[in-house]
């Protein structure tokens, strides 16, 4: 299974999830994603909870590392240096998410090897950016939800309290916004020969992300007091008589369909809701109203009237219930591999679907180091050389001894 991506040489330089989730989705593409990692390993593959008696794999390592090489090198060593310096010379991607100012005082910016390397693309993943007057700040997810107006779009409906969303949304946003960003790249060097400085922060990403219908009422200038706030209003999850659905009746049709399937001939003939106009602005009164009428049946029997009436409705799956629902099973969206120390383990397959250079998940997430010998032979190092680089404590290989501690000096 080649890819689309297959030939691209991808160093990733990156940590934690927003940067490795990045280069997975090139992974799972085609590309040769080569993972180097400090002596330790990445964070995350300790993150939460390890998943195999060794330590070296967490669920979330796995899921954001599959499909990669491993090289685990200190590269603020002078062999780390020489190494990573021969890396970049054969590679078209590099993908960092230091702090701003770090790769310039390890000699490896983006202006520092601009010259040398003209058709490197280069990546740089960071939390709000390289200025402005947050730029040392260290930023995880919830930072930038709260940043970003994530936190806000989530206020409890009464208390207007801002509440985070349960899932790292910035992280893994960054990380696809990224990924689209490399693959814009690589076809504007098709075109110039040119590689390029790509420039991708988390706030940057999920303000514009949020922007298309989460700032609604910020778009026309000077009108922001007199718009109506989208988010103000109950969400579209519905109780059942014995669960949860979710219903969507936004055109006339849908609407028709759904005063259809409730049974009561009045519903259609209510004014405050006949046109969408009406029913935007009398969104609290229509959903409120929704949910009465759908608490008074099953799941199964609202799911069946509405399909009937051609109304977009779905269960509201919990976590446990998606491997097993019919349409993830019909579309083949979970796969299953055995990962090494772990035993087998599920993944979801790549979203997009190539009908040529099919992606997909392309192997295991690495052990720490275990292609460290094979890259440098690659390299043109001898066997000799490379038990010399594991002896100094630059070097670790996956199976060997763990090197030394460096002294602080």
């Amino acid at each position: 299974m080649a890819g689309p991506l297959s030939g691209v040489k991808v160093i990733d330089l990156t940590g934690v999830v927003s940067g490795p989730l990045a280069t997975m989705f090139l992974a799972d593409q085609g590309a040769d994603v080569l993972k180097i990692e400090p002596l330790g390993g990445d964070i995350t593959r300790r993150s939460r909870q390890t998943i195999d008696k060794a330590g070296n794999f967490s669920a979330l390592f796995i899921s954001t590392n599959r499909g990669k090489r491993s090289l685990a090198i200190d590269i603020k060593t002078d062999i780390g240096c020489e190494v990573l310096a021969k890396l970049i010379g054969q590679a078209d991607v590099l993908v960092q998410n230091f702090r701003p100012g770090t790769m310039e005082r390890l000699g490896l910016g983006f202006e520092q090897l601009r010259k040398s390397h003209p058709r490197l693309i280069y990546v740089s993943i960071s939390g709000v950016g390289d200025s402005g007057p947050y730029v040392k700040k260290r930023v995880y997810d919830p930072i930038i939800q709260g940043l970003s107006g994530f936190a806000d779009i989530q206020s409890q409906p009464v208390t207007n309290r801002p509440q985070m969303i349960r899932t790292i949304v910035a992280d893994k946003t960054t990380a696809i916004f990224s990924a689209q960003a490399v693959c814009a790249a690589l076809y504007a060097r098709e075109k110039s020969g040119e590689g390029q400085h790509i420039q991708v922060a988390m706030l940057d990403t999920m303000i514009s992300y949020l922007w298309p219908e989460g700032m609604m009422q910020y778009t026309v200038v000077g009108a922001e007091a007199t718009a109506t706030d989208p988010n103000d209003r109950p969400d579209l999850v519905f109780k059942t008589s014995d669960g949860y659905i979710t219903v969507g009746t936004i055109s006339d049709s849908e609407w028709r369909g759904f005063c259809q399937a409730s049974g009561d001939s009045k519903l259609a003939e209510d004014q405050r809701f006949a046109t969408p106009a009406g029913r935007s602005v009398n969104a609290t009164a229509r959903i409120n109203l929704m949910g009465e009428y759908i608490a008074k049946h099953t799941t199964a029997e609202w799911l069946a009237r509405l399909d009937a009436s051609d109304v977009p409705c779905a269960p509201i799956l919990r976590r446990g219930e998606i491997i097993h629902n019919e349409q993830v099973i019909a579309r083949g969206l979970i796969e299953e591999f055995d990962q090494p120390t772990v035993g087998k383990v599920r993944q979801p397959r790549p979203a997009a679907r190539f009908d040529v250079n099919e992606a997909g998940i392309q192997g295991p997430a690495p052990l720490i180091g275990e292609h460290s010998r094979d890259v440098l032979r690659e390299l043109g190092y001898s066997s000799g050389e490379i038990d010399a680089f594991v002896s100094s404590g630059a070097l670790r290989v996956a199976g060997e001894a763990p090197p030394p501690k460096r002294q602080a000096s």
